[in-house]
């Protein structure tokens, strides 16, 4: 099978990626901390937009998202979504790894794992070079990443391993099967969507990311370590947990 590049993730996975993520009271919650940092006079970043499942919360709350995302097809939707409830996002197409523009924001961000969709190193350092360079005086980068010891403590350390997530709509689920080789931190999942009857497939390429990883591209940007936390609730970072928020702060 043929793993996608960023640019292909959303032609495979935009017709169902808001049954898949729906944009919910989780997704408010993240808003929500994310809110905090800016306030609501601020003004923010979204590297890896999508179809807006938080850049529009996001902007309910602050005074304007800019939304970045190499995909046309999730801009469609987050472009659609937009109108049909006034957010005040702006969609732009660009690769988050060269993006650049004349604003410097309190908030830049990066969640549901779209940095680990860059499968190199030197991609992802250089992701967040950019990133940084975005950064306002005294504000904040955010990446939300896969945990790479959560992820195999999942797997029970099996290289291969297959889940099954059921969802709340009856009849509807998303069966997964996994391939995550250590030495190369490569994940690759296929995915089976089942709902009603109807079968959608997608996969995926990500490269899981260490904290200290991030935290070593994010001070060679010039940015402080401020807080690793295992949730959006600001849980301490632990190993368990399948994801982590890294948050870094530009100093004045």
């Amino acid at each position: 099978m043929t793993y996608p590049t960023p640019r292909d993730y959303g032609e495979q996975f935009a017709e169902f990626y808001d049954e898949l993520f729906p944009k919910d009271a989780a997704a408010d919650q993240v808003a929500d901390a994310l809110s905090r940092l800016v306030g609501s006079d601020g003004t923010a970043l979204e590297l890896g937009v999508g179809t807006g499942r938080i850049a529009i919360p996001l902007a309910q709350r602050i005074a304007h998202v800019t939304g970045v995302d190499v995909s046309p097809e999730m801009l469609d939707l987050l472009r659609s979504d937009v109108s049909r409830t006034g957010a005040r996002v702006t969609a732009v197409e660009a690769d988050l790894r060269t993006y650049a523009d004349e604003q410097r924001y309190p908030l830049v961000y990066a969640v549901c794992g779209t940095l680990s969709m860059l499968v190199d190193a030197d991609a992802q350092r250089e992701a967040v070079r950019h990133a940084a360079d975005r950064v306002a005086p005294g504000g904040h980068l955010v990446v939300e990443t896969h945990n790479p010891p959560g992820i195999l403590a999942m797997t029970g350390g099996l290289p291969n391993f297959t889940t099954l997530v059921p969802y709340p709509t009856p009849g509807s689920g998303l069966v997964t099967t996994w391939n995550i080789n250590e030495a190369t931190s490569l994940w690759r999942a296929s995915h089976l969507w089942i709902n009603n009857g109807s079968l959608r497939m997608a996969s995926e390429l990500s490269r899981l990311t260490t904290p200290e990883e991030i935290e070593s591209y994010a001070t060679k940007a010039g940015l402080r370590p401020d807080r690793l936390a295992s949730d959006w609730h600001g849980t301490p970072y632990n190993e368990g947990s399948p994801t982590y928020v890294a948050t870094f702060t530009k100093p004045h």
